[in-house]
């Protein structure tokens, strides 16, 4: 049974909680709630969407283009496509935001997957997630949504893609695909 994005679910590593409020072609918008000193894992580049944060509660600090900005409630912070960028709440209390990506495109498929692996503990690290098999669900969903490490040329990052569709190709990853996604 496919992950319901309606429902929220919490990666226990960066403190993110994450529920979808509406899909459409237009804009993938969500409820994206941080425990104090929750953080996104790495600093990253979304492609082909713009992000934008409208803060509900608490204070929002993010990194665009290693320049800092501040958000707190009723005020929204916009990243644009291709802008590097990393956000926090770097403060004692709950950071509530309204997050749009725009537009929505296919990212629906993206957050199936990214919960699925949040909900079943294939989370470790800093980064909170299976990295490995993120990329290869990317590859496998053909998704126009990439979002990228900063640190990470694209050609090494498409590179990279490959080689874990390949290997979880192999591995039999494909079952854990269907399992979020159908």
């Amino acid at each position: 049974m496919a992950i319901d994005l309606y429902q929220p679910f919490t990666n226990p590593i960066t403190k993110e909680t994450f529920r979808c409020l509406s899909m459409t072609d237009d804009a993938y918008v969500m409820e994206w709630v941080v425990a104090p000193k929750g953080y996104v894992p790495f600093e990253h580049i979304h492609v082909s969407q713009d992000e934008i944060f409208h803060v509900q509660q608490g204070e929002i600090r993010v990194l665009i283009n290693r320049q800092e900005q501040i958000g707190g409630a009723g005020q929204t912070v916009s990243v644009p496509r291709g802008i590097r960028h990393i956000a926090y709440n770097h403060t004692s209390k709950a950071l509530v935001c309204v997050v749009e990506y725009r537009p929505g495109l296919d990212i629906s498929k993206f957050f199936q997957c990214f919960g699925g692996l949040t909900c079943d503990g294939d989370v470790y690290g800093r980064y909170g997630i299976n990295i490995p098999k993120m990329m290869y669900f990317m590859k496998r969903a053909n998704t126009k949504v990439l979002a990228r490490p900063s640190s990470v040329p694209g050609p090494v990052f498409d590179l990279l893609m490959h080689t874990f569709y390949v290997f979880g190709t192999l591995a039999g990853w494909e079952k854990l695909y269907k399992r979020y996604t159908e």
